[in-house]
């Protein structure tokens, strides 16, 4: 019997999809909001409640859990991005550091007061290729 076995497969290899999580990962964290069609919206949702629960945490366990899941790789800065970050210029940071500061900032303290439900689905109807159920997928305010 297969009682709790959860798969999420959509036709692509494993590293394929951890690659594509993450990647939808980061962009919902730096957007708040994307498109994207039901079957992934739902998968993503587990893995976004759970990035807002390490972010809550805010140990350095939960930091390191977090950047392995949205697979950030930080590489140290050549001395020219240096220069460019203490001028103010943000666009030197990677985007994914930026995407962690708002992980661990800005959601961390909108979720405190909420145990949990931190995202929601909105259906937007049929893609108009394929007619696959589309949706929005967005963080509760």
């Amino acid at each position: 019997m297969r009682h709790g076995n959860h798969t999420f497969k959509v036709g692509r290899t494993g590293s394929h999809r951890r690659a594509m999580i993450a990647n939808m990962l980061k962009s919902l964290i730096e957007e708040g909001r994307i498109s994207t069609t039901v079957v992934k919206a739902k998968e993503l949702r587990r893995h976004a409640d759970r990035m807002i629960t390490l972010a809550k945490k805010n140990t350095l366990s939960s930091k390191r859990n977090a950047i392995a899941q949205l697979k950030i790789y930080f590489n140290p800065l050549t001395s020219k991005e240096a220069r460019a970050v203490k001028k103010g210029d943000i666009d030197a940071y990677a985007k994914d550091r930026m995407v962690l500061d708002k992980l661990f900032g800005e959601l961390r303290e909108r979720f405190t007061a909420r145990n949990g439900g931190y995202t929601r689905i909105i259906r937007t109807g049929d893609r108009i290729g394929d007619s696959a159920p589309t949706c929005f997928i967005e963080y509760v305010q």
